[in-house]
């Protein structure tokens, strides 16, 4: 678990990759291929082909081939994961106030 949630953490570790990221979860389902995403970014091709393969690689984006393209989706499991994973911990270790506190 701590392996997976650090890799996906690790792959959005770059404000180029976090804007690519940001671009396929605004996307949707149907994902967007590289070639749309280089149009919504601006990132160079070749770039981008790099940002995509780490966050692939990071488990939190999933790559499809469909005949000659490649079609990027945001794994919006996977993305759940690392947000569960953080949030799951929110104020565990906050000082608790009693009803009658105020």
């Amino acid at each position: 678990m701590w392996e997976s949630v650090a890799a996906g953490f690790s792959a959005m570790g770059s404000e180029s990759r976090l804007k690519v990221l940001k671009v396929l979860v605004r996307a949707g389902e149907s994902g967007l291929t590289v070639g749309e995403i280089q149009e919504r970014t601006g990132i160079a091709p070749s770039t981008l082909a790099h940002h995509l393969k780490f966050l692939a690689g990071g488990g939190v984006v999933v790559q499809e081939k469909a005949g000659r393209t490649t079609i990027n989706r945001a794994d919006f499991d996977q993305l759940r994961v690392l947000a569960d994973f953080i949030l799951g911990e929110c104020c565990a270790d906050a000082p608790q106030k009693a009803a009658n506190d105020g």
